[in-house]
């Protein structure tokens, strides 16, 4: 490869990164084959930190909240395209939730606000077919759930935690919160929400990551 040819250091930076995390799926690292009942609040394989760390592909988007839009399409009967006071404007909501990352570290009780999922809902009105949720992020990230877990009543699409203004390398000014599955289901730098009537694995859900991701089964991979 000439040297013209060869990624940039952020790219070379990204592809170690990623391929990391593919080799850690195939080598199922992390997995206890323990099962647990989520009245356990610390799930198998998981250990408590007090910190919140940093976790990206190598890219963390600079998005002011004066330019950020929030598209909401796809088998809805409402689309709808909020800039941010848009956002502000709608029923604000706090929640307080643990997070489980897959890389096995948990933060307890973490505060959010934001609008809630539910409501978000209530605005679009998926049709009648509707079973899966894309999120897209402004750092080409995506991933998916099922309609059912992003219409629990503690899913928020947040724009603050504990009470400050969501910072860039935790995905400000906007992101999604599913505190009952793996983070990484928690798209950052959200800026697209998409409900369609079939699935589409995101990013690590085609790199060897569970579809579903919950922690208290440990579908850490697929």
């Amino acid at each position: 490869m000439a040297d013209d040819d060869k990624p940039g250091l952020l790219g070379q930076i990204k592809a170690k990164l990623v391929g990391s995390k593919e080799k850690w799926a195939r080598e199922g690292r992390l997995l206890t084959g323990v099962a647990a009942a989520r009245s356990q609040r610390l799930p198998p394989g998981q250990r408590l930190v007090k910190d919140w760390p940093v976790l990206d592909l190598g890219v963390q988007p600079s998005v002011p909240a004066d330019v950020w839009r929030l598209v909401v399409d796809g088998a809805v009967l409402n689309p709808l395209s909020w800039s941010f006071a848009d956002f502000l404007a709608e029923p604000q909501v706090d929640d307080v939730s643990d997070i489980h990352c897959v890389t096995a570290w948990s933060r307890y009780d973490n505060r959010w606000t934001g609008v809630s999922a539910q409501h978000l809902l209530a605005l679009v009105q998926p049709k009648p077919a509707v079973r899966h949720v894309i999120l897209h992020g402004y750092d080409g990230y995506t991933t998916n759930v099922t309609l059912e877990n992003f219409a629990a009543p503690d899913v928020v699409i947040a724009h603050a935690w504990e009470g400050r203004p969501l910072t860039r390398e935790h995905g400000g000014p906007v992101r999604l919160i599913v505190p009952r599955y793996y983070f990484w289901k928690s798209a950052k730098w959200l800026k697209r929400i998409e409900f369609r009537a079939d699935d589409k694995p995101g990013f690590w859900e085609v790199r060897g990551y569970h579809n579903q991701g919950d922690p208290w089964t440990e579908e850490r991979y697929s």
